[in-house]
């Protein structure tokens, strides 16, 4: 009897929305319809570091899979290097931290791995190290950054359509090659609302402010609708063999052509039909 389909799973546990996303594949799993196996959770937080990824850690234990907490924070602490360096490029304490992770892993061998609200950008040797993809709140060529950082770059851009993307992780942050995508347009319907009083009204306007908090969750909430169904349509896609990544890191289909990014767009939209519409 073969194996099944191995999954790593890496998060940071900080909210609500990365215990959401681990639930979803887990019960997804559980109901027979992804074929594969959680092999291991990654999470870089320890317990007792905060109220947020401890929740996700309980969480971990409760569906009983194996967990791995490895604390960047402390680790860069003790390495007396500082945040600032790295957001500017992987330091010395980084590429430390990773190899310490892998070290930690070795026992496992995953098929591919999946960071669901992993806030560290993973170096090279990673990279090289496991097949992973990235949940982005993005559509292709859309912003980069956490989904704070997207959807306000969005609004004052004054965007008309965004989504959601899963992508192949390299060193180079939320630029690797798209596996799959969908999209939603933020104008129309109870979106346009708040652009017209966004537009109507001077940018330090009280009101105008209230208009754009209230855009940014409701582009939040059409966007985290559609993470859930995406990822578990990508995970379904690696376990049954539709999509690949090669020994050079393309993603490619079971024919082995080169893939651009499947638009999922139809099906997402089937999937969360009624519930933000």
């Amino acid at each position: 009897m073969t194996s099944p389909y191995q999954l790593g799973w890496f998060s940071t546990g900080r909210d609500k929305a990365a215990r959401d996303l681990l639930t979803v594949a887990h019960n997804s799993i559980k109901s027979d319809e992804i074929k594969a196996e959680i092999a291991f959770v990654f999470c870089s937080r320890e317990p007792g570091e905060a109220r947020e990824s401890d929740s996700f850690i309980r969480l971990v234990e409760r569906y009983q899979i194996p967990l791995v907490c490895f604390s960047y924070q402390n680790f860069k602490t003790r390495q007396n290097s500082s945040l600032a360096e790295a957001k500017i490029s992987l330091p010395q304490w980084r590429l430390d931290y990773d190899r310490e992770v892998m070290k930690r892993l070795d026992s496992f061998t995953p098929d591919l791995c999946v960071l669901a609200g992993y806030m560290l950008i993973v170096s090279k040797e990673m990279c090289r190290r496991y097949d992973m993809i990235n949940l982005h709140p993005a559509m292709p060529g859309g912003p980069t950054g956490t989904w704070q950082e997207v959807i306000w770059q969005l609004i004052d851009n004054e965007a008309q359509q965004t989504g959601v993307m899963m992508h192949l992780v390299t060193p180079e942050l939320d630029k690797g090659p798209v596996v799959t995508y969908c999209t939603f347009a933020i104008r129309g319907g109870h979106f346009d609302r708040y652009w017209q009083e966004i537009e109507a009204l001077p940018a330090g306007n009280p009101k105008a402010q209230r208009a754009r908090n209230a855009l940014f969750k409701l582009i939040r909430k059409y966007g985290l609708a559609r993470e859930f169904p995406l990822i578990t349509s990508t995970i379904k896609a690696f376990s049954q063999g539709k999509v690949r990544v090669t020994a050079d890191k393309k993603v490619v289909d079971a024919d082995g052509k080169l893939i651009k990014g499947y638009n999922l767009t139809s099906e997402i939209n089937e999937k969360v039909r009624g519930i933000n519409q």
